[in-house]
């Protein structure tokens, strides 16, 4: 892992004080992930996803919270 490039997109707050954050990671092979990484008091749940999954979970997460706004639900 030692030639692996990790670079810090976001870091934010997320109720029921935990801390979420977002890194690129580049991988000596040349593969591309995101890293989400939620910080629970002292444990830590990290995920790593590709560009497709990325991007559909984005778009889930963007309706739901449409949605949510409005005061409807899925």
């Amino acid at each position: 892992m030692s030639g692996d490039i990790k670079t810090r997109i976001s870091t934010f707050e997320a109720p029921y004080r935990r801390e979420v954050w977002l890194d690129e990671v580049r991988f000596e092979s040349g593969m591309r992930l995101l890293r989400v990484t939620i910080k629970e008091g002292r444990r830590f749940t990290q995920l790593d996803l590709d560009e497709a999954t990325a991007d559909q979970w984005a778009h889930v997460m963007l309706d739901w919270a449409h949605c949510a706004r409005e005061g409807g639900s899925q």
